[in-house]
Parts: C-alpha cells; sequence; structure tokens
C-alpha cells in the first residue's frame, strides 16, 4: 500500500506594470482545502505591497485568515486590494500538505454510464442529486454537440462510468498536444478541443464539457503536481506551473479524479487548491485594476517532496 506523501509547494506570482497602477482588487484562492484525501499542515502568505487594512509584520496568512471568506462550493476565498499607486505586486503562498492515497478506480464497479445521468436530471423542479450542478453548463466548460460526439467515443452504451471516465481521460490526453502559450485563460472547452492543443486547464476542462454533453457531473479541480516524479518515474506535464484536473461524480466509487494532461488518475504527486464548474471559479490569482498598461504576469512554482 502507498504510504501518505508529504508535499511543498512554493507558488511566486510577480506583476510589473509598465505604467502605474491606480486602483486594483484581487480574488485569490490560493489556500488549500481540507479534504479525506489532503490535510494542510501549514500555509504561510506575503504580498508585498500589504493590501489595504493589512499592517505590521504579522505573518501574512494570519492576517489573510481574517479577510477569508467561503464561495459557494465551500473554496477559502481571498479578496484584497490597494488603493495606493504602484507599479510592482508579489504574492507568494508556500505551503505543506499531507497527502493520503486515492482508493483505486474500479472500471467494473458501479452503474452504466446513462444511469447516472437519469439519477441528476432535474424532474418536477427538484434536484434529484446535490451533485447535479456540476452538470450544467458553465462559461468555459459548455457542453455542445462536438463535445458530445467526443465523449460519446469514450463512453460506450452500457459502460459503466468508471470505465468511461477512465476511457474519457486516455482520450483527451490522446487527442489533445499539450504545448504552452498556445491558448488563453479565456478559452473554452470547444476552442480547445478544435484546436488539438493546450495546457492543464484546457484538457481538464475538454473532459468536463464532455462529461456534462452526456448529462454527467463533472467539475474543474486547481492545484498542484509534484515538480520531481519519484525516482524512474518519468517528468509530468504541467509542472512547474499550477495544475488542473477534473473530477467526475460515480454515485458508488465517489467523486473520481482524473489527470487528463498525464492520463493518470490523481494520486500523491498532486495537491489540490480549490474545485469549481471551471477555472473561472477558482483561478489561484485574478483581479482588476486601473491604469498598469499591458502586461503579463512572472509565475513560478515549486513542487517538491517535504
Amino acid at each position: 500500500m502507498t504510504t501518505t506523501s508529504r508535499l511543498h509547494v512554493r507558488h511566486d506570482t510577480h506583476y510589473a506594470h509598465p505604467v502605474p497602477v491606480e486602483l486594483a482588487q484581487h480574488v485569490a484562492f490560493l489556500r488549500p482545502r481540507e479534504t479525506e484525501h489532503q490535510r494542510l499542515e501549514r500555509w504561510h502568505l506575503a504580498i508585498d505591497p500589504l493590501p489595504d487594512g493589512w499592517g505590521g509584520r504579522q505573518d501574512g496568512a494570519q492576517q489573510a485568515h481574517q479577510h477569508l471568506t467561503e464561495d459557494a462550493w465551500g473554496n477559502a476565498r481571498l479578496v484584497f486590494g490597494h488603493s495606493r499607486v504602484h507599479r510592482e505586486l508579489s504574492v507568494c503562498s508556500e505551503f505543506v500538505v499531507q497527502v493520503v492515497p486515492h482508493a483505486s478506480i474500479d472500471p467494473a464497479v458501479g452503474q452504466a454510464w446513462e444511469q447516472v445521468a437519469g439519477l441528476l436530471q432535474y424532474r418536477a423542479g427538484r434536484v434529484q442529486a446535490a451533485e447535479a450542478e456540476f452538470s450544467l453548463a458553465s462559461p468555459y466548460a459548455a457542453p455542445d454537440a462536438q463535445l458530445a460526439a467526443f465523449a460519446r467515443e469514450a463512453f460506450a452504451p452500457g459502460l459503466t462510468l468508471a470505465a468511461g471516465a477512465l476511457a474519457l481521460n486516455a482520450l483527451v490526453h490522446r487527442r489533445m498536444r499539450y504545448e504552452t502559450q498556445s491558448t488563453a485563460v479565456h478559452t473554452t472547452a470547444a476552442e480547445a478541443l478544435s484546436g488539438g492543443r493546450g495546457v492543464c486547464q484546457d484538457f481538464a476542462q475538454i473532459a468536463i464539457a464532455a462529461c456534462r454533453s452526456l448529462g454527467l457531473a463533472a467539475r474543474y479541480v486547481s492545484g498542484y503536481l509534484l515538480t520531481e516524479p519519484p525516482p524512474g518515474q518519468p517528468r509530468l506535464q504541467g509542472a512547474d506551473a499550477s495544475h488542473a484536473w477534473f473530477e467526475v461524480w460515480c454515485p458508488v466509487q465517489g467523486w473520481l479524479a482524473l489527470d487528463p494532461t498525464n492520463d493518470l488518475a490523481v494520486n500523491q504527486q498532486h495537491a489540490l487548491l480549490a474545485w469549481g464548474r471551471d477555472q473561472a471559479d477558482v483561478a489561484p490569482l485574478r483581479g482588476v485594476i486601473r491604469g498598469g498598461g499591458a502586461s503579463e504576469p512572472e509565475v513560478a512554482v515549486t513542487v517538491t517532496q517535504a
């Protein structure tokens, strides 16, 4: 049996604006969730310059706790702003988590995918399952005919949902080419599938939209991937950056977590941050600014065994 792992994650984001920023408001999902598979040992956060209302030398994570709220899906959300003029912004999040082994996904166990889709339908204005919300369209993972046809290549009639999900994970990995800067943050699942290339968020959103095209519930997960894999194992795509994968709901086995970027089930190399309908819900850091000019942040991520 695989033992519990400890992962140390450091995520640095630095903005250097060509002209001054007059006003800024940011939303961050940087504090990891605690789940049955993950326990948070410690979290440190540093923001420079200090946000409005923050002061002193107190650790940023301690101050952040005073401003954290929960979003609709139970993720820890931090909202902070700057009313002082500035040209640079640095945000450093660092934490250690213990990751407990996931149960293996058994393709032979559970209902046929068509039965699960039936459970998730709205009938007489009543939701048949709490997970039904994740079967509905979202801005970047909306179902359509192209995605439904793609999904049916994996979900043959009568196949168990678990077997179909594993087949879809492999299909996305096989059909898509991992290529940095080939898509943008606002690229939809349909657009990425048509282009045949993308990054981890595109792979995840294609799988999610494909599931939803068949009436299944799937959600987007943001997190990180171990930078250096164990000895003898290949280096995985998506390391050295924030990562993303998807989960599809199986009534018997629970949420099945799959990483289509690397065609594997999520395991102890993955550190989870947050989940939502698609990347727009749980981007690690995003904001609205006045001024600043056109600039892209420099992002550096390191994930190591703690």
